[in-house]
């Protein structure tokens, strides 16, 4: 049996990418939990591992060559683990690059603007002095309502995101997207979107990802987590 992989991870959209992926791949891991609200990511043990001092980051003991490995990065992450394995990169070299693409749209898209969604619609107005701010609320809302629909018109061709299989793509998407009502979206106009979101959320893998220390989802909450987290 394969040493398990330790996880540096919080309940939170890019940590799920990866709690699914390990789930999802049938890897054995160790989970160790990096407390965003108390500051975790800045301990310089965690900062050797993941510089930018964000999780998750992942250490796998059986690294290449058999040697251990630290991996920062979500996306980075997951293309490790679908090499690793051989699972969730498509078959051939046409799929791996439509992974690729969607996997990047996510990275550099869905992530950060709906991360800025969710900070000036949910957590700015409750900062003291509250910053309730129309523009980049209305900024924001708006961006994630453009790549939903962008999704939407790639899924009205494809089951999933990078075509007929299921992928790291689509596990890097799926928790974003399955916030879509904190980030103030609708889905009465996004058919195809809806159908993956349901189809992504019925996997036993998802929802185990998706449920690790679920207890502790939003414990970073009030004005010593968000100085933290917003350094104010």
């Amino acid at each position: 049996m394969a040493n398990p992989i330790d996880l540096y991870f919080w309940p939170t959209p890019n940590g799920w990418k990866v709690s699914i992926a390990l789930e999802e791949m049938e890897l054995p891991y160790t989970t160790h939990l990096i407390n965003i609200g108390k500051g975790d990511q800045f301990d310089p043990e965690f900062l050797k591992i993941a510089p930018n001092n964000r999780m998750p980051a992942i250490v796998d003991p059986d690294g290449p060559d058999g040697a251990p490995i630290s991996v920062f990065e979500s996306g980075a992450i997951l293309m490790y683990l679908a090499r690793k394995t051989g699972r969730f990169y498509g078959e051939t070299e046409r799929d791996r690059i439509a992974v690729e693409e969607w996997l990047m749209w996510q990275m550099g898209g869905v992530g950060p603007m709906a991360g800025q969604a969710h900070h000036f619609l949910k957590y700015a107005p409750q900062l003291d002095p509250p910053q309730d701010l129309p523009y980049p609320k209305d900024r924001y809302r708006a961006e994630v309502a453009r790549l939903y629909a962008v999704l939407d018109r790639r899924l009205a061709d494809n089951e999933y995101v990078a075509g007929d299989f299921y992928s790291i793509a689509d596990m890097s998407i799926w928790g974003w997207a399955s916030l879509w009502e904190g980030q103030q979206q609708v889905l009465e106009n996004k058919p195809h979107f809806t159908r993956w979101l349901e189809t992504v959320s019925a996997r036993p893998s998802v929802q185990a990802g998706r449920a690790l220390h679920a207890e502790l989802r939003g414990d970073h909450r009030g004005p010593q987590a968000q100085g933290v987290l917003f350094k104010r």
